[in-house]
């Protein structure tokens, strides 16, 4: 098909697992190879040979044409070189636009209903005992051993400390042991102070 059309072939791009899986080498390769360039025209046997999904097929097709690569299929006569290739990308570029459309509206749809019985949306709440976490940056510990301690991030320690003190919480320097009988010096605040109780 290649040389009727009088085609050089810049690569042959073969896959030995099942179409219906979105990422396969062979097909992951070309697509890398089409947005370099290294390509201006894909031929494949059949469209069920290059995506086994329609959503998938759709995708690719679009990426494609967005590349500027024209597609040729053997087996359905599809040439997006041609006038009536270009219509059928473009009608096939809308069916794309408008499933993706559908899916976006079907999980806003789903986030408002689970909201509307009450169900809890995103991460559960942190099991943290925040008065333990509290104690113990009073005592002086810092951010980052709380959050290994803790076994939290260091954003998560100053979010729950901010929640549990309110205007209180204040960052301080790290307690320092003195050498005289290992007693421990003040504690030195940084940063802004707001509403200290």
């Amino acid at each position: 098909m290649a040389a009727q059309r009088g085609l050089e072939i810049a690569g042959v791009y073969e896959d030995r697992i099942t179409g219906a899986r979105a990422s396969r080498p062979g097909l992951d390769r070309l697509m890398s190879d089409a947005r370099q360039g290294k390509f201006q025209v894909l031929v494949v046997w059949s469209c069920d040979r290059l995506a086994r999904s329609v959503r998938h097929f759709l995708e690719t097709l679009d990426e494609l044409n967005r590349l500027g690569v024209e597609f040729l299929s053997f087996r359905e006569q599809l040439d997006t070189g041609g006038p009536l290739g270009r219509a059928v990308v473009i009608i096939v570029g809308a069916i794309a636009e408008l499933e993706r459309s559908l899916i976006v509206e079907r999980v806003r749809a789903g986030l408002r209903r689970a909201k509307l019985e009450g169900r809890r949306l995103g991460r559960p709440p942190m099991q943290v005992n925040r008065e333990a976490l509290w104690e113990d940056r009073q005592r002086g510990r810092s951010i980052t051993e709380l959050a290994q301690a803790y076994h939290i991030s260091r954003s998560s320690v100053s979010k729950l400390l901010k929640e549990i003190g309110g205007g209180r919480w204040a960052s301080y320097h790290r307690v320092k042991v003195s050498g005289e009988g290992g007693k421990r010096k003040a504690r030195a605040p940084v940063g802004r102070h707001i509403g200290v109780k």
